[in-house]
């Protein structure tokens, strides 16, 4: 009998759909794993396709190379170093599940299905998984480990199953998506499990960006006693091996976990910042592009996305364009001229007014006897958005937009202007929170940034009131209410879908929430066209609230 058990755990960043390159990372974790002893390695979920594959996991040529990986790898195990805890897609009897498979002495020893199948916010697992029969243990090397998937311990009934059917320790794979808020609900829900069981918990997230969802990793091992004996890096990738010890205490044998490194998890606005800088740079370099072009207007939104790029990717990997018109002004230029210096990355300014004018040429027999108003206003836009395509197209270089939250909720942005480009690091940053990262970045260089040190944004583009500049003298407040009075309406209507009544009781004037809720439900045709974005929150847009276009409700209280 095992009396000591070495767990490593492999906190790994996979691509989506590179079943190959994937399997590169688990045979590297396995071979560090093995020089520092370990007798198991353990990962998160479905880390051999990618997690979420979404539909590409459909694909029966997906199926088949998922297949063929995982019995190469399970046959390099024959070797005698450590075993595997590989989570894959898996086939059974004309089913496909979400499965944790042991590999060790050369073959695929067992195979667990998840049970609990996710079907709200961003998951759809329900859509192409088969949901698992509540699960018995693993025997690995004589040790009974319990193995539920991710959401199959936010319930009790797949781990209070596994305790009773013989679970020494409980190892779960996840796939846990980032959100404000969202590692203290993880190990809130992994406490509780400990509580129920009396097991010791292994918790192994994954790290880094997929599209819009950023997993942060902080991987960690509850004892028995409800004590945190490991906690793993949040962002970051990386190998810890666990040491475990088989004891005997009141209730029989049972297994600890020697105390290790704890670190402690970003909170707060530096969270925030490192997932919006992790999820760039893994989109901008999973999908191959050299950099990033945008446009840098002088105010706060463009200057804290090139502040992101700039750490995500380099300076060097970082374009910025001043696209001035006719009513760009002298101190927007100076700001934008000052953050890109601040920043180290290459400026170029294109003036759009020829474009504008030929617009105006074209357009001036149709529009004769009309006054100019916001059709003009989104020309000057769309002249910015077709000149940063057309320097994406010749350079290869992926347009970065910078809108924010505030904006895109209401809709103030132009559809195939501002909203023009592949992703957006601000798609889910209300613009409160915009100012706030602002000055957070300019007090600290965040950790693994490949910014300078100290300032990085001026301060006049932080305490300027903010414009479009798309005529003389606009402001944004001509249009909207004053944005801390706007982002806390947005967050009742979108996060918490709070009925009228309730929103007014918080300080709002009942004719302004009804006006906001009503750009919010005009301004969803915007959004389903939006480029991407890194999710921040409990509710982004997109894969988290689905609203339809065509939409006849409004709120009568």
């Amino acid at each position: 009998m095992m009396n000591e058990l070495k767990i490593a755990l492999a906190q790994i960043n996979p691509t989506v759909g590179d079943i190959a390159g994937n399997a590169e990372l688990i045979r590297t974790a396995r071979r560090e794993a093995a020089a520092q002893g370990a007798d198991l390695v353990t990962f998160g979920e479905l880390v051999l396709c990618g997690y979420p594959p979404e539909d590409l996991v459909l694909k029966s040529a997906f199926q088949d190379a998922v297949a063929d990986t995982v019995h190469e790898l399970a046959a390099e195990t024959a070797d005698g170093g450590p075993g595997l805890l590989v989570t894959a897609p898996w086939r059974e009897d004309g089913l496909l599940y979400n499965a944790v498979l042991l590999l060790d002495g050369g073959e695929v020893v067992a195979a667990r299905y998840k049970h609990d199948l996710p079907n709200y916010g961003v998951f759809d697992e329900k859509r192409v998984f088969a949901a698992g029969p509540l699960p018995g243990p693993v025997n690995f090397r004589g040790i009974r480990l319990g193995v539920p998937i991710c959401e199959d311990i936010w319930t009790p009934d797949v781990c209070e199953c596994l305790e009773e059917t013989g679970a020494e320790i409980l190892i779960v794979p996840n796939g846990s998506p980032f959100e404000d808020g969202k590692f203290d609900v993880r190990l809130n829900h992994a406490v509780a499990r400990v509580t129920e069981t009396h097991l010791p918990l292994v918790y192994v997230n994954q790290v880094g960006g997929q599209d819009e969802l950023v997993f942060d990793g902080g991987s960690f091992v509850i004892n028995g006693n409800y004590a945190l004996a490991v906690q793993m890096p949040t962002f970051d990738s990386g190998i810890l091996v666990t040491t475990w010890r088989r004891v005997d205490d009141t209730q029989g044998d049972g297994w600890v976990c020697d105390e290790g490194p704890r670190s402690a998890p970003h909170e707060g606005l530096g969270a925030l910042y490192r997932t919006m800088t992790l999820g760039l740079r893994d989109y901008v370099n999973k999908n191959r592009f050299p950099g990033v072009v945008l446009g840098l207007s002088g105010g706060i939104d463009s200057a804290l996305s090139a502040a992101v790029a700039v750490d995500a990717l380099g300076p060097d990997r970082v374009w910025c364009i001043m696209l001035p018109s006719k009513y760009s002004s002298d101190h927007s230029l100076a700001d934008a001229i000052a953050c890109a210096d601040l920043l180290q990355c290459k400026l170029d300014k294109v003036t759009i007014e020829p474009a504008v004018d030929a617009y105006e040429t074209m357009l001036a027999e149709l529009f004769e006897g009309r006054a100019p108003d916001i059709t003009e206003e989104n020309v000057q836009s769309r002249a910015r958005g077709m000149t940063l395509m057309a320097i994406s197209n010749k350079f290869g270089h992926m347009v970065l937009t910078t809108g924010n939250k505030s904006e895109m909720s209401v809709g103030y942005a132009t559809i195939y202007g501002d909203m023009c480009g592949g992703f957006s690091v601000l798609k889910d940053v209300y613009k409160i929170t915009a100012f706030n990262l602002s000055r957070w970045r300019n007090q600290q260089r965040p950790e693994g940034a490949l910014g300078p040190e100290g300032r990085v944004i001026p301060e006049n583009t932080i305490t300027k009131p903010p414009s479009a500049e798309l005529r003389p003298d606009q402001k944004d407040e001509d249009s909207l209410p004053p944005y801390e009075a706007l982002d806390d309406i947005l967050r009742c209507l979108v996060e918490e879908e709070m009925s009228f009544a309730d929103i007014v009781a918080r300080g709002h004037e009942m004719d302004v929430v009804k006006r906001i809720e009503h750009l919010l439900y005009l301004a969803e045709y915007k959004r389903r066209q939006a480029p991407p974005g890194v999710k921040l929150t409990a509710r982004n847009f997109g894969r988290d609230r689905r609203y339809p276009i065509t939409n006849g409700f409004r709120n009568a209280r």
